[in-house]
């Protein structure tokens, strides 16, 4: 568990990782721009930020690099932006950024950057990084030196399960699903996070999806005590 700071000004975006971060255990502080996420470094001694470049006051990169000529850069910081331009991402690298994440930002590009950045506290090992081409850069690879996703593992066969046939194909598909999702929140503890990095779907989706079908959330967590 870390305490992460996430820097955005759009209130979405802070609420929808405020929420996955949470899922997987992290205390979770928010800022909506500069002078907040000044005050919350200060106050929470974060262990990671994400910080988004375009903010109305102060922007990511002038205050990454106000952090740095401080002293105040002592947390490995992820930077966030839709806009940003490879000659952006290289700056910010060198006042000290740890990666970068274009957005919209998947889930499993979230967790690896987090997960990465975390390794700065010495928890974890960090990865060899593999270098790109820099015709082959985007803004992200510029940042991460190009280095790829780990390969979803094969987890074997699923248990079998019957259904009825003999209804109609709403009901009968609405049943297998709530079986499918069952049994993948059962298997990963309940971990919504989890759930949705291995179905494929959104956060805010397959809420919407368990909610339809009637989905017991606590389900998954009861049978993993």
């Amino acid at each position: 568990m870390a305490n992460i700071l996430v820097v955005d000004d759009e209130l979405g975006i802070r609420d929808l990782l405020s929420e996955i971060l949470n899922d997987e255990g992290h205390n979770v502080e928010l800022a909506e721009n500069a002078s907040q996420a000044r005050a919350a470094r200060n106050r929470a001694r974060p262990d990671l930020v994400l910080l988004d470049i375009w903010m109305p006051d102060t922007d990511g990169v002038t205050l990454l690099k106000e952090w740095s000529t401080t002293g105040f850069l002592t947390m490995p910081v992820i930077m966030m932006s839709g806009h940003a331009t490879i000659d952006t991402a290289v700056e910010a690298t060198k006042i000290g950024a740890q990666s970068f994440l274009e957005k919209p930002i998947t889930l499993q590009k979230l967790l690896k950057a987090v997960e990465q950045g975390l390794t700065r506290n010495g928890t974890r090992k960090p990865q060899a990084l593999v270098p790109v081409a820099m015709a082959e850069l985007t803004v992200e690879a510029a940042m991460t030196a190009g280095q790829s996703l780990p390969p979803v593992m094969d987890m074997g066969p699923q248990p079998h399960q019957s259904f009825e046939l003999d209804k109609p194909l709403r009901d009968a598909r609405d049943e297998f699903e709530k079986a499918y999702f069952e049994f993948h929140l059962a298997k990963e503890g309940g971990s919504m996070t989890r759930v949705a990095e291995k179905t494929g779907l959104e956060r805010t989706h397959l809420y919407r999806k368990l909610k339809q079908l009637g989905v017991d959330l606590s389900r998954g967590k009861r049978s993993m005590a």
